[in-house]
């Protein structure tokens, strides 16, 4: 289906931030997008904390010359596994101002005592490249360089590690730290509903079935089209999301990944004439 709908598409347009471009669709007045770590923890509630991020599990690969963060290698937890994690880090790392949060969804966060100054990257960037040009930068980012290098060195040979071996699941090799932010940022208000696999924006709402409202709507899918998970999103959100475009109801859809989004809408934007081709061409994936 997401073939057949970009091969009705115009152009691409660039897209250098796919969730700032996705909060204006249920955001249209917001000025700045939020951290992540804010939307989180206005979600969760108050904390003590001043700074957070969140602290997602990883795979790297060491190799003679470089660290890479394996292209599969943004990993999850179960539950009892983050928050054995959280238990055993605040033990380990008692008494230096940060401790590892698990939340909903086993969701891990990193709350610090006092505010870090420093630029992180989203490590979907750093999947199958060296992890050196996507580590934290800035006057604070050789303290979460440090600490993630700490992380490391942590969780070689951790029980939940060990546990994970022994399921044939891959270890947690380390927390890539990111999305970070004051905990008391203001979050603006948003005109629309959310659902999908995005820890941002399941801050603002996580709906199970497409809603049968006129506001704008963001759905995230990790997975890749074609796969089960795909199939099913394309079922529940897709399809109802196509009949609502050709009745009317709704005005346009937007279908983003990499660095690329289309979009389509009715009548003149179809081009019906357009045969399909692999969706991954189209985004310029190999």
């Amino acid at each position: 289906m997401v073939e057949r709908l970009i091969a009705r598409a115009g152009e691409p347009s660039r897209v250098e931030d796919w969730r700032r471009e996705a909060f204006r669709a249920i955001a249209p007045g917001a000025q700045h997008l939020p951290s992540v770590a804010a939307a989180i923890g206005h979600a969760l509630g108050p904390d003590p904390a001043a700074w957070a991020c969140l602290a997602t599990p990883v795979q790297l690969i060491a190799g003679m010359r470089s660290v890479t963060l394996a292209a599969d290698g943004i990993l999850s937890l179960a539950q009892g596994e983050a928050a054995a994690l959280s238990e055993d880090f605040n033990r380990v790392f008692g008494g230096a101002g940060v401790r590892l949060s698990a939340g909903r969804g086993a969701l891990l966060s990193c709350l610090f005592e006092d505010r870090i100054d420093a630029i992180t990257r989203d490590p979907e960037e750093a999947a199958g490249n060296d992890v050196f040009d996507f580590q934290p930068t800035g006057p604070d980012g050789a303290r979460l360089r440090r600490l993630m290098s700490e992380m490391e060195m942590w969780l070689f040979d951790h029980p939940v590690n060990r546990a994970r071996s022994s399921q044939e699941r891959r270890p947690v090799t380390g927390l890539w730290l990111w999305g970070g932010g004051s905990t008391g940022e203001a979050l603006p208000p948003v005109r629309g509903w959310c659902a999908g696999q995005d820890p941002f924006f399941a801050a603002f709402g996580n709906e199970h079935e497409y809603p049968r409202v006129a506001d704008s709507g963001v759905v995230v899918c990790a997975e890749q089209p074609g796969s089960d998970e795909w199939l099913a999103l394309e079922r529940r959100w897709l399809v109802p999301a196509v009949a609502e475009l050709r009745s009317g109801r709704l005005q346009r859809l937007e279908l983003s990944a990499a660095d690329r989004r289309f979009s389509v809408g009715r009548g003149p934007n179809l081009r019906f004439w357009r045969r399909p081709r692999p969706w991954w061409e189209s985004y310029g994936m190999e």
